[in-house]
């Protein structure tokens, strides 16, 4: 591309997509060792079906176990009507020994089954999120972020003993310290307005339509979880065609979100009517076209330039001026690739830092350079026409 045209540009070209399935080879790898496991829904118990699977077979797990709620008793409104609470015998353990022992089992499976880069996310509530928490910490997975889902439309505490409980705790933790996790952290970013994700998440719970009913009515699953939430995690940590293993499939959300968003899944279920629940759901979902489940590359895994590099290909010339947003400071391009103010010299981020008396500064974004139109725009440009340019 020549200097004139480069220089002229004035905004960001638009990011490339990511990488397709079929470009993406690696990602389904787990795929083709899991053979019959892959998209499919199995009855039975979680650690027994589990530990027919082979070793590091999965990319993800999502796992939304029992809250061993420990109820005492009917929970009824101030009009004395019944509160559909989670009452069901999968719900109940003897002990929180017992369910200690329980939680230990499934979680030393889960981290068998996920591959060296793989991670987990785990969701509760107060009754049990902190045991969980414990005892993934003791196997040595290591956890990265709790996120705090604030629902918009909680159940009030009919009572008046306590707080009403409006929020659920996930925890994101990676198979152990050394593993490096999928996070699309640009990908959430834009899915948020061009905002940074934060670690509380405000969405409602399942209500209306996706609310899924029984035959006479009622939910059909007490702790149904939100479609959105699980489009959320799977948007966050895995790519398409990666696989998600969820050991307590209920009702089928988390495949419902895996099939809409090109992922594949491991669904494990105890009770029949859930299991048949599930595979019609997803069996009804609509995967989104492959071209849209493309999202936006992080900027972290991009091919790092070197300022030198700018310098070296003609895009700068020693002895261009660079100015600061404000332009208060100015600084000279060097045939090195560092840059001189008044008094130093140095890397564009060491004299970003040393103009505005900061710790550290990212250069590539402070420091501007002249077009050819007269405007400033920021250095940041010339990389990214810089990469195009190596891309095409």
């Amino acid at each position: 591309m020549p200097e004139a045209t480069l220089r002229e540009r004035t905004q960001p070209p638009l990011e490339k997509t990511a990488p397709t399935r079929a470009e993406a080879p690696v990602a389904t790898k787990p795929a083709a060792r899991l053979g019959g496991f892959i998209d499919s829904v199995f009855e039975g118990d979680c650690v027994e079906r589990m530990q027919a699977m082979p070793d590091a077979s999965v990319d993800l797990v999502f796992a939304d176990p029992p809250y061993n709620l420990q109820l005492g008793g009917e929970l009824t409104r101030p009009d004395q009507s019944r509160v559909d609470g989670v009452t069901e015998a999968w719900d109940r353990f003897a002990s929180f020994e017992a369910y200690d022992a329980f939680t230990r089992a499934w979680l030393a499976e889960a981290r068998r089954l996920l591959r060296p880069n793989g991670a987990l996310w785990v969701i509760g509530s107060y009754h049990n999120i902190f045991r969980v928490g414990s005892e993934l910490q003791s196997q040595g997975f290591w956890v990265l972020n709790d996120i705090i889902w604030r629902k918009t439309n909680p159940m009030p505490n009919f009572r008046g003993a306590r707080f009403a409980n409006a929020h659920e705790t996930l925890i994101w933790a990676a198979r152990d310290k050394s593993a490096k996790p999928v996070f699309n952290y640009d990908a959430l970013k834009m899915a948020n307005d061009g905002l940074q994700m934060r670690s509380d998440w405000t969405l409602p719970i399942c209500t209306g339509a996706e609310r899924i009913k029984g035959p006479d009515g009622a939910k059909a699953h007490p702790t149904q979880k939100p479609e959105a939430l699980l489009h959320r995690v799977l948007l966050a940590s895995t790519r398409p065609g990666d696989v998600v293993l969820d050991p307590f499939f209920g009702v089928g959300t988390t495949g419902a979100a895996a099939r809409r968003l090109g992922r594949r899944f491991v669904g494990i279920e105890r009770e029949p009517a859930y299991v048949n629940i599930a595979r019609a759901r997803i069996a009804a979902v609509e995967p989104a076209p492959e071209p849209a489940l493309a999202v936006t590359p992080s900027r972290r895994a991009a091919p790092r330039i070197p300022f030198g590099d700018i310098v070296s290909h003609g895009l700068l010339k020693p002895g261009e001026t660079l100015y600061c947003p404000r332009q208060q400071h100015t600084a000279i391009v060097r045939a090195d690739g560092s840059i001189a103010v008044k008094d130093a010299a140095g890397s564009i981020h060491k004299m970003g830092a040393h103009v505005t008396r900061a710790e550290a500064c990212n250069g590539w974004t402070f420091w501007r350079f002249q077009t050819k139109a007269g405007t400033l725009a920021p250095i940041d440009l010339l990389r990214e026409q810089l990469r195009d340019e190596r891309a095409g």
